[in-house]
């Protein structure tokens, strides 16, 4: 499975939105990795967007200077977060970026006119729209632009496209984002703009070729990147013969990658990407996160706060598949306090205190299992429903813990306290297993707890955060 997330702009540092898509990818990457299944992971920065120019005007700093120094935070989540991508792309020092660009645009040349254009353009969403405000809620007013552009056949492709996702070859999940993107399309295509004029860039972006004096339009040199990152024989492997091509994206950005740019792989005769995965909003006070609004909460910085088991945690508990989700630190650390240190590790620490202390530590045979989670989790991502995921996997928490308080080890009888003892144990190791995809640090805690041929106490797992200290 070939695995990629949006490349944000890096105008700014990231902030938990970008979390949120980066952690899915990851589950999603561990879990078939787990299965054995080939994977590679992919996610990277959008340098060469006007945004990226205009906030390093305001910071008086060179473009290449902010650009360098928010794309190295944009990478540095890897460790916080425990992401696991196997490749990160940097559109504007990608040594195979351009080129791949070039070779995408020759290859669409038959779809490829100049005009001239009036329009009213919002740096935010870098797109034309025909009225303001922005849809998406940047509060920049509209740019009034004039200028002669080159534009792509896009209505060339609406009967394709409505065929191709209509039909579910190109699934869009979940089905609202589906319905969305084919009453887009059932209204009717316009022909894109697909370059800006290099004055207006401020002369940063890739050339078009044979024409110095316009740029390629960001979003089309953006989305390029989920081949252009892919050279040699990588190409081959993952993009013509892969057969899962997985995106996964914000919804405010469905139309580029649902609508745009299949149109421009069908023009191009490349394989299109097999599925797109749409996840809503994370909000704070109903507003949008965003780099923009003043509201973007650092996921570095509640790492280093509440650790980042807390911070997965949270994104994968409580984010739905389908609406935004409101953040506040009360709720990371009630969800962190209430599922971490009070179902599982409260369960792994009775458990290993039971064997040491009735066994002398050493671990009983299996008995049976408690509940089936495999299939459930995996049934749950197929989906791309994370919540879901996470729930079956805390469903035997749950069992496990109710399991305990039926069952009462410490009042059985020798043979019923091994039978019941080992049946906990084991359950604690296949929470273990079935846990790694979403938090490995914790899953690899909880192997250490209860591995081996014997138990012996240990801390516990997980501290209460809400415990003296405040949000």
């Amino acid at each position: 499975m070939y695995i990629t997330t949006t490349i944000p702009y890096v105008n700014a540092r990231p902030h938990l939105g970008h979390a949120l898509e980066l952690v899915q990818a990851d589950v999603l990457a561990r879990h078939h990795r787990r299965r054995g299944e080939p994977v590679r992971f992919q996610t990277g920065t959008d340098d060469n967007s006007l945004k990226n120019v205009l906030a390093a005007e305001a910071a008086g700093v060179p473009v290449r200077e902010l650009v360098d120094r928010n794309a190295a935070a944009f990478e540095g989540l890897r460790g916080p977060l425990d992401l696991s991508f196997d490749s990160f792309i940097r559109t504007s020092a990608h040594p195979g970026h351009r080129p791949g660009v070039e070779r995408v645009w020759r290859a669409t040349a038959h779809d490829l006119y100049t005009r001239h254009y009036e329009g009213l353009y919002c740096v935010g969403c870098e797109q034309f729209y025909p009225q303001g405000p922005c849809p998406d809620g940047h509060e920049a007013p509209l740019q009034p632009v004039s200028e002669v552009n080159w534009f792509f056949r896009l209505s060339r492709y609406r009967d394709a496209l409505l065929d191709l996702i209509g039909g579910g070859r190109l699934r869009v999940e979940p089905a609202a984002r589906r319905n969305e993107v084919l009453a887009f399309l059932r209204a009717g295509l316009d022909d894109i703009s697909v370059s800006r004029s290099a004055a207006r860039a401020r002369g940063w972006g890739i050339p078009v070729p044979g024409d110095p004096g316009q740029v390629v339009y960001v979003w089309w040199d953006a989305l390029a990147n989920y081949v252009t990152a892919l050279g040699g024989g990588d190409y081959e492997r993952w993009w013509e013969r892969e057969a899962r091509k997985v995106h996964l994206v914000g919804k405010g950005v469905i139309r580029f990658h649902a609508v745009y740019w299949p149109a421009m792989l069908l023009s191009a005769g490349l394989p299109l990407p097999t599925a797109i995965f749409v996840h809503d909003y994370l909000t704070a006070d109903g507003r949008k996160i965003s780099k923009s609004s003043g509201n973007a909460a650092d996921p570095v910085t509640l790492v280093d706060a509440y650790g980042v088991d807390a911070v997965r945690w949270w994104l994968l508990r409580e984010v739905p598949r389908v609406g935004d989700a409101d953040f506040t630190e009360a709720r990371l650390v009630a969800r962190a306090d209430q599922d971490l240190a009070g179902g599982l590790g409260n369960l792994v620490s009775r458990v290993a205190v039971m064997v040491g202390r009735f066994l002398d530590g050493h671990v009983p045979p299996a008995g049976e299992p408690l509940a089936e989670v495999a299939e459930p989790v995996h049934e749950a991502l197929e989906d791309f429903d994370f919540r879901r995921a996470a729930g079956a996997v805390w469903r035997l928490v749950a069992e496990a813990n109710k399991f305990v308080e039926l069952t009462r080890p410490w009042q059985q009888d020798t043979a019923g306290r091994e039978r019941s003892l080992g049946t906990l144990v084991h359950a604690c190791r296949a929470l273990a297993v079935q846990l790694e995809p979403f938090l490995p640090t914790a899953a690899a805690r909880v192997a250490a707890a209860v591995g081996g041929t014997r138990l012996s106490r240990s801390e516990p797992l997980f501290p209460r955060l809400g415990e003296g200290r405040a949000p």
